[in-house]
Parts: C-alpha cells; sequence; structure tokens
C-alpha cells in the first residue's frame, strides 16, 4: 500500500480561523511640558459667607466707635488721677509735672487693661450678639468663624487681644508700624474681605 507524500506547498488556514493580526503600531512617549512636582487638581473652597461679608467702610466704622468706647472713659479716669495728683504734690515745686507723669501711666494702664477684656467680654455674648463688640453691633456686622463655631470667650482673645493687638499692634511698632497697617488695609484687595488677623484665626466679618 503506497503512503501519500506530505504537502509541500503553502498551507491554507485550518478552517475557522482567521489571517493573523498586524503587529500594533508603537506608541510615541509623551513630549509635551511636565508639570511641576506635587501638582495636582486646584482645590476649590465654597466660601460659606459669599455675599454677606461686610465692607472695609463699616469695619473701619466700627473700629473707630470701639476705640472712642475704650478711650473715652479712659481719659475721664486720667483726668480726675491728674486731678487727684496734682492735689496732693501741691506742696513740691515739682508736683504738676509728676502729675502729669502719673496721669499718663494711669491712661496708659487703663487703656491696655480696657482694651485687653472688653473686645472678648462682648463678643461672647450669646444669641443674635455673638461675635459683635459695640461698635460692630451699631452698625450692623458680626464676627464668625469660619467652622460654624461661635465666638467664645477665649477665641475672642486669641483674635483681638493675641493676634491682632499684640502681634500687629505691639510687634508690629519695631517694623515701623507697617504690618499693622497691612492687616488694615488688607480686606480692600482680598475677596472676602478679611483683614491679616481674620486670615490667621480663620475668621470672617459679615452683616448681622
Amino acid at each position: 500500500m503506497t503512503e501519500n507524500p506530505p504537502p509541500t506547498g503553502p498551507q491554507s488556514p485550518a478552517p475557522g480561523t482567521g489571517p493573523p493580526d498586524p503587529p500594533a503600531a508603537p506608541v510615541a512617549p509623551y513630549a509635551g511640558p511636565v508639570p511641576p512636582g506635587g501638582w495636582q487638581q486646584p482645590i476649590v473652597r465654597v466660601d460659606p459667607f459669599a455675599g454677606q461679608h461686610a465692607s472695609w467702610w463699616t469695619r473701619a466704622g466700627a473700629y473707630i466707635i470701639d476705640g472712642l468706647v475704650i478711650g473715652i472713659p479712659a481719659v475721664i479716669v486720667s483726668i480726675v488721677l491728674g486731678v487727684g495728683f496734682v492735689g496732693a504734690a501741691a506742696s513740691e515745686s515739682s508736683g504738676g509735672i509728676v502729675a502729669l507723669i502719673l496721669a499718663a501711666l494711669g491712661f496708659i494702664a487703663i487703656l491696655v487693661v480696657v482694651s485687653l477684656i472688653y473686645a472678648p467680654l462682648t463678643m461672647m455674648r450669646s444669641g443674635e450678639h455673638n461675635g459683635q463688640t459695640w461698635g460692630k453691633q451699631l452698625l450692623d456686622c458680626r464676627v464668625v468663624r469660619a467652622d460654624g463655631q461661635p465666638m467664645d470667650f477665649w477665641w475672642s482673645v486669641l483674635r483681638q487681644v493675641i493676634v491682632q493687638n499684640f502681634l500687629f499692634w505691639g510687634v508690629g511698632q519695631f517694623f515701623l508700624g507697617i504690618p499693622a497697617l497691612l492687616n488694615y488695609l488688607w480686606p480692600l484687595w482680598d475677596d472676602q474681605d478679611r483683614c491679616l488677623h481674620d486670615m490667621m484665626c480663620d475668621t470672617r466679618v459679615i452683616r448681622a
């Protein structure tokens, strides 16, 4: 019995199979600009007080009123003390000068003490007057915290006494008062009408 020789010509594909897929084209590497390290999509923070911010003029007016509330009693007490000092030192040749110096020191001491307690005690009030000094209350604005918590005594001390008075006014005097000036002018170009001490304490001043 004769065996058939194996085929030597081109083989036809097996039934049910097609031609082989062409090789995939190589992908060119990205050659565009590379963003800086750590780049990510910017986080958009929604301002919960949008459209409610008090204007710079309202804030300035409240600040002036508060200054008068603090300063006028201090002046009256200093005058009374000065008269008393003059009377006590009338028998001395330098009594008038001593009285003036003591009155000036008394004025400064009273001003400092009242400044330290006035804003925290008025802003810690509950209800609709929370976050309001008497100046802010007269001009219908108040301080609020961005996290929604009320202005308590210690947060008011942090904002008004430590940051605003001590840091910007006290320490700022060693830099020709420029930090204090920038602090109070900052709302003029800030999109949320914040002073620098508002940014540091995460507070806003809004219309009441």
